[in-house]
């Protein structure tokens, strides 16, 4: 089997894509490769010219990330990859002529790599065809709960579902038991997560860390304004955080950090997002890349605060350096939904709690009257 083949489905995807290309070059001085990290020893399968990489977008349906998509298409064109944009979703008939189109580089594929292994779409193409080494990147912190879910032999849910099957779940329960045991170790199957994350990789699994060089060695620095930017979730369109609570902490942060400036989340709704606008006075910022490319470029704040999140993991790295610094405001039991996962404030807390040193970490404080926000 020859060649390389990568399927993603949001912005971060494809930027982490970029990511593991870029580690794979051999760029700098002999026996380092890119980012500056150790080169394989020789005779090694690593020690070769690295084989074609092709990257597959099953493209969403939302604007927002296919915009992003198209734009991060292009920087991947740029670095030399082959792009393909697949209408996964176009319609009736789109999934058989995806499969179609795809069956006979999947056969072919010496590596497969993926962004989100909870997809439906990506469980089935595992399903029909198992790849001999498969590398999972970065999709958001949900890394950490595959690592953990896997580890444990659990069947893979996303961490603010409900536990029960529905009917849909339960139509596509064989399709996920397959496509689990495909996304695990095995004989004549190697499997890496490519990941920022702090994940404790289960037994067989390599683990590799993304340092964002490609992103600081292509961006940047970045020009710093006074203030502070904040960062949107979309955990109020999850299910997760109340809508209320949520607006009015965002407010308290701009209040207490003079923040001007809140990048939404490519998944925040429009009624949302003009809510925030007309309550806090922030300006509501949809980017056109992904954050960790955005604030590279610049111009940013000299502090970003987000709730907790892939960010709070990434942007410590991207920005390496350029002095900004970077905050997380914990979720306070208070602020989520009754029909919020059991499993959402730990798993939440856990991303707080294992963000890099180098981020200051926000406590809520409930009185009678507001929600106070300060340095832990």
């Amino acid at each position: 089997m020859t060649g390389q083949l990568a399927f993603v489905e949001s912005p971060v995807q494809l930027l982490n894509v970029l990511e593991w290309a870029h580690t794979r070059t051999p760029s700098g001085p002999p026996g380092t490769a890119a980012g500056g990290t150790p080169a394989p020893a020789p005779g090694t399968a690593s020690d070769t010219t690295p084989a074609p990489l092709t990257v597959v977008v099953l493209s969403p349906t939302d604007p927002m990330s296919r915009g992003q998509l198209r734009r991060m298409a292009q920087l991947a064109r740029d670095e030399g990859l082959t792009v393909h944009w697949q209408e996964a979703r176009g319609g009736r008939g789109a999934l058989v002529r995806t499969l179609r189109r795809l069956a006979g580089p999947l056969r072919s594929a010496e590596r497969v790599i993926i962004g989100d292994p909870f997809s439906r779409y990506v469980q089935l193409l595992l399903t029909l065809f198992g790849p001999r080494h498969l590398t999972v990147v970065d999709d958001g912190t949900a890394t950490m709960e595959f690592a953990a879910q896997l580890g444990r032999g659990e069947r893979l849910v996303r961490w603010h579902r409900k536990g029960s099957l529905g009917p849909r779940e339960l139509v596509l329960a064989p399709v996920t038991t397959l496509a689990r045991r495909r996304l695990a170790p095995a004989r004549g199957r190697t499997v890496e997560v490519f990941t920022s994350l702090p994940v404790e990789a289960p037994a067989g699994v390599e683990v590799t860390a993304n340092a964002y060089a490609w992103t600081r060695a292509r961006f940047g620095p970045p020009l710093l304004t006074g203030g502070a930017d904040l960062v949107g979730t979309s955990l109020v369109e999850t299910g997760v955080v109340d809508a209320g609570h949520y607006t009015r902490v965002v407010g308290e942060l701009a209040r207490t950090h003079g923040a001007t400036r809140y990048f939404a989340h490519r998944r925040e709704s429009a009624e949302k997002l003009h809510r925030i606008a007309v309550e806090t006075g922030l300006q509501v910022v949809r980017p056109e890349l992904p954050l960790e490319l955005v604030a590279r470029r610049g111009p940013v704040g000299r502090t970003i605060v987000s709730f907790p999140s892939t960010v709070v993991h990434t942007l410590p790295l991207a920005l390496a350096g350029t002095g900004v610094k970077v905050a997380v405001c914990e979720v306070a039991p208070e602020w989520l939904r009754a029909t919020a996962s059991p499993r959402a404030q730990g798993f939440l807390s856990g991303v707080t709690g294992t963000a890099a040193h180098e981020v200051d970490r926000l406590t809520a404080r409930r009185t009678p009257s507001v929600d106070r926000l300060g340095f832990g």
